[in-house]
């Protein structure tokens, strides 16, 4: 039986919905395939459900195919496994938190690797068990402070989340390789272009650990990738870190005035004009940049880091907060200033051992962290820990060290891969997928164990493989559409053809309902555009609104037995007889 436009659950929109950001987030709600309930809650309408269920079907059987069997469970689940595991706290505001009626603790899951965990440890105690691979396609809740564009960025969302257990790691790299097959797959039926990159485990640990990103200009994920195959999310890009120099015989640290230097820049000039040096003008990466953040831990406390980086490179927020996860993090503010005497805004250099150079300690207890390009025998201008002064030639190992090391500059265009690939250039991309190697640190802390073949107890090895079902809807709306409207790939289409009755007369209407009677004959899904009183500007108007790919028009050739096919994919009209049009369609 078709679906007739008349009797469907759906209102079309003239005009772009005023919190719309983006082209899918406009398209997929002025098309009345979903609906806004609240900032990042939207409610599905029956041709969004449509989509989505699509979707979900080509997941299932790719899952089946990898081996992998369904499960469920519910969104609301009770506090005492994720506090086991420390992600109570971990998650931090992200966490949607609730009390029953008799105080006991709930949360809205955002993830279920803790009763995955114990189910698999309810049930199974054997190795002759693994490996085993289970999912489910479930709504996940994350309280984010700036849900956007639709549903790229939602507080309740449609995930696959798939979950492997094995007793040994070469196990675990099977299962995991299976799973990272089966997204090639599923991604590639989808007509997704994507990129495997890899990444940084985040709040979900383990070892190895890749996204799948589609490339796409409205991404919210900068990766970089070289021209022979290298790829990464920023937040796991590692520095190639160069050779260490000999500093003997290099002259000693001097200590200038520096009186109205706020930038790198001014600071640059007025070395360039009282310090030259004799080979080439000083540039904005001799100076030694350094930046003072605020950590704020699970526990409350307020902890100062300073972090020393080349001139030329500003901090990544977003490597900062992977390198001290699970803490937050912040600019220092004017009362961390005023707390910490020390440091002397504008004027802040390396103390350890500099105070020797400046002929005084610093008696500053505060982490200093460097980037890993300050190896060894380089160079510096930087400053003094003193009022309009700044130091000339202080080296690295020889004058000063850090606490450590952190990954936390910005990358940029250019800078070697650490495979030795080349240059990498950056792109803009969409989290789609996700695989990781969990490991053992969700059996391990939870007590999935199971004896192995030598009747021994070992923990469980695990892997977490994760899609955005609903995020994927939207990336493909973003990718196919013409401004006018969507443009659904067939294999997602909500049907496989919409015919449209274009006209009053009643030859119009007959060949309208036998050819709808034909396509549905022959397998095809079809939507039938019956509204009578509707001009057939509206309708067509309507058609490229809601993306199904190939439209059928009947007007006025209908009596003499023509139809026009529409393709929204090229936009070619092409005319065919009636007769021959269900066999011209593709199967």
């Amino acid at each position: 039986m078709s679906t007739r436009l008349s009797q469907l659950f759906v209102r079309t929109l003239r005009e772009d919905p005023v919190d719309a950001e983006v082209a899918s987030h406009r398209l997929l709600v002025r098309a009345g395939y979903i609906r806004r309930q609240a900032p990042g809650v939207f409610a599905w309408l029956p041709l969004g459900l449509r989509v989505k269920r699509k979707i979900e079907a080509i997941i299932r059987e790719e899952m089946e195919a990898a081996g992998a069997q369904e499960v469920h469970f519910p969104g609301l689940l009770p506090r005492e496994p994720y506090e086991v595991t420390g992600r109570w706290t971990e998650y931090g505001d992200g966490l949607f938190r609730l009390q029953d009626r008799k105080g006991a603790d709930y949360l809205l899951a955002p993830t279920h690797e803790e009763v995955f965990t114990l189910l698999v440890k309810d049930l199974y105690s054997s190795y002759k068990d693994l490996p085993l691979s289970i999912y489910q396609i479930q709504d996940k809740y994350r309280d984010e402070a700036r849900p956007r564009a639709g549903l790229l960025r939602g507080r309740e969302f449609t995930m696959k989340d798939a979950y492997s257990f094995d007793y040994t790691d070469a196990g675990l790299d099977v299962s995991y390789q299976k799973q990272r097959d089966a997204y090639e797959r599923i991604f590639t039926r989808l007509g997704l272009e994507y990129v495997i990159v890899k990444a940084d485990a985040g709040a979900m640990g383990g070892s190895r650990s890749e996204e799948f990103l589609h490339p796409t200009p409205v991404g919210e994920d900068t990766f970089v990738r070289s021209a022979d195959g290298y790829a990464a999310n920023v937040e796991a890009f590692e520095t190639v870190i160069p050779e260490a120099l000999p500093f003997d015989g290099l002259p000693e640290a001097r200590v200038f005035d520096s009186p109205g230097t706020p930038t790198i820049q001014t600071l640059v000039d007025l070395a360039n004009a009282q310090e030259a040096r004799p080979d080439r003008p000083w540039t904005a990466g001799d100076t030694l940049k350094n930046v003072v953040l605020a950590l704020k831990h699970i526990d409350g406390s307020r902890e100062l880091v300073v972090i020393g980086l080349p001139g030329d490179r500003d901090v990544d927020l977003k490597r900062v907060e992977v390198a001290f996860a699970p803490a937050e993090v912040e600019p220092a503010n004017e009362a961390d200033f005023a707390r910490n005497a020390d440091l002397v805004k504008g004027y802040i250099g390396p103390w350890s051992p500099l105070g020797a150079v400046l002929g005084e300690e610093s008696a500053t207890s505060i982490r200093y962290l460097l980037d890993p390009r300050i190896v060894d025998g380089t160079q510096w201008i930087t400053g003094a820990n003193a009022d309009e002064k700044h130091v000339l030639g202080l080296v690295a190992g020889r004058d000063f060290t850090g606490d450590g090391f952190i990954e936390a500059s910005t990358v940029v265009a250019g800078d070697p891969a650490p495979d030795g690939s080349g240059p990498v250039e950056l792109a803009r991309g969409m989290e789609i997928g996700h695989v990781f190697q969990l490991g053992r640190k969700y059996a391990e802390a939870l007590g999935l164990r199971v004896l192995d073949e030598n009747g021994k107890l070992v923990t469980v090895t695990m892997g977490s493989y994760g899609i955005g079902v609903t995020r994927i809807l939207a990336v493909i709306a973003e990718s196919t559409n013409d401004g006018k409207g969507l443009i659904w790939p067939k294999n997602v289409s909500p049907f496989d053809v919409h015919v449209v009755a274009a006209g009053k007369e009643p030859i119009v209407w007959e060949t309208a309902e036998g050819l709808v009677e034909a396509l549905e004959a022959s397998g095809k899904d079809v939507l039938f555009d019956d509204r009578p009183k509707v001009s057939p500007g509206v309708k067509f108007g309507d058609a490229e609104l809601l993306g199904v790919p190939l439209i059928v028009i009947v007007g006025r050739g209908a009596v003499d037995g023509m139809v026009e096919l529409w393709d929204r994919r090229t936009n070619e009209r092409t005319p065919y007889s009636v007769s021959d049009l269900v066999e011209a369609l593709p199967r």
